[in-house]
């Protein structure tokens, strides 16, 4: 992967070479790297973060969406080995994200790079599984509809009919990806891994987001927040808080 191919992929809001972690945030379904832009500017004076951005959206809207969770992991792997320096990893993924980040977490500790810390937020862990809603297969009507159902979308774009043309084919993709994804056991990770929910997500309960201590030979923390699937854009303050106790806790920001 050259550079430049690289590059398409992270977005660095708030450019901090300085800083002492790296923190890759990788966004849900039909989401953007934009969604991370308030936590880059929050974790700005504790870490440089960088976030993921899928194709299909925004100024990669012209490339087709992948529909394969390990084939997407496989490019953002590669895309973050190119980046990464000498600085601490760690890796923060909200729903689709999270099991986007658990692959790439995976994938470079494999190859040798270690992960600081995983940040799986409002998705059920990896080995539970749940029926397909099949949603990538739903008219562009009833999407809309699961779309609005989650909160996560602005509704004066899911009513203009132009913007929804543009966006619908990339969260398309994504639901494909997530529908069709399946779990390929391995090794627990080695690094810490800590959950995060909201207290009424229809997508994940409580025993599910538990779940996600089987797939860590290290530490484990769950938290749940109230609200639904998006609790994080309401509990932004504590949800960042929280990554920097982890952080420090584990390492990367030492006593800063």
């Amino acid at each position: 992967m050259s550079p430049n191919t690289a590059q398409r992929w992270l977005r660095r809001f708030h450019p901090r070479p300085d800083a002492p972690v790296q923190l890759v945030c990788l966004p849900h379904a039909g989401g953007s790297a934009s969604f991370y832009f308030p936590f880059s500017q929050a974790l700005s004076g504790s870490a440089e973060v960088l976030g993921v951005q899928y194709p299909g959206r925004q100024e990669r809207h012209n490339e087709p969406g992948l529909t394969d969770l390990h084939a997407l992991a496989d490019r953002i792997t590669e895309a973050v080995a190119e980046e990464a320096d000498d600085r601490p990893l760690a890796l923060f993924g909200h729903s689709m994200g999270a099991m986007l980040a658990f692959e790439v977490a995976g994938r470079l500790e494999d190859s040798g790079t270690p992960v600081a810390a995983l940040f799986a937020s409002g998705r059920r862990a990896p080995s539970r599984h749940r029926p397909p809603e099949n949603v990538h297969a739903f008219t562009d009507e009833q999407l809309v509809a699961a779309l609005a159902a989650l909160d996560g979308t602005d509704t004066e774009l899911l009513n203009d009919p132009d913007i929804l043309r543009m966006i619908l084919p990339a969260i398309r993709s994504d639901f494909q990806a997530v529908e069709t994804y399946h779990y390929r056991p391995r090794p627990p990770l080695r690094c810490p891994v800590v959950a995060l929910m909201g207290d009424r997500d229809p997508r994940v309960d409580l025993d599910e987001a538990g779940a996600w201590a089987d797939h860590t030979a290290h530490s484990f923390d769950l938290r749940v927040f109230s609200g639904g699937h998006f609790y994080l854009s309401d509990h932004q303050t504590a949800v960042v808080d929280l990554v920097r106790q982890h952080l420090i806790a584990s390492g990367p920001l030492g006593a800063g």
